[in-house]
């Protein structure tokens, strides 16, 4: 569900003026291969382009605590916040073993409306377990918002655990005017 507007153009062209769109040959993390891959730290360490993702999660989350999957996610929940004044937490893939040991790093009350951001959705697998930790500890989360969906199965991965999966971009959007295959 992107926007059909200029805002996804906008958006695309952020990513690619931070070169993080690149092609070959790319082992993914879900284990998979591809023609093309989306380097998450060129887009979230060039301010141009973390500006430009900011601006448009904080247009689309309204009033809800925010939630980043740690460690990729974190640069993008920590700018959202800073443009739209949402409170975060991050999200540890797993509890730490020292200090407090929490899994939930930040504040949120039980029965808080959170909405987890993210990178790169390939099968949801990491914002899935996000949600499942944010619901266990008490958070109602309805929605995961994606920088990319690479249209490998997040999107129905989330629903079928009652996630709604919006992206401001999609792998089709990214690959519009490329030559590349994105089911090779």
């Amino acid at each position: 569900m992107t926007d059909t507007d200029d805002g996804t153009a906008a958006l695309v062209a952020a990513l690619r003026d931070a070169d993080a769109v690149q092609f070959g040959e790319f082992e993914l993390s879900s284990g998979g291969t591809s023609q093309y891959y989306v380097d998450k730290y060129l887009f979230e360490t060039d301010p141009t382009c973390l500006r430009a993702i900011a601006e448009a999660f904080a247009e689309r989350v309204g009033d809800a605590k925010l939630a980043g999957v740690a460690l990729g996610a974190v640069p993008l929940v920590a700018a959202t916040s800073m443009v739209g004044g949402n409170e975060y937490v991050i999200v540890r893939k797993s509890a730490k073993e020292y200090g407090t040991g929490n899994r939930i790093e930040g504040r949120f009350d039980e029965g808080e409306e959170v909405v987890v951001l993210e990178d790169i959705a390939t099968t949801g697998g990491s914002a899935l377990s996000a949600v499942e930790a944010l619901r266990e500890a008490g958070a109602v989360v309805n929605r995961v918002l994606v920088v990319v969906d690479r249209e490998e199965g997040a999107r129905e991965n989330l629903a079928a655990a009652d996630v709604e999966l919006q992206s401001l971009v999609t792998a089709s959007d990214l690959l519009a005017d490329a030559d590349v295959d994105p089911d090779a």
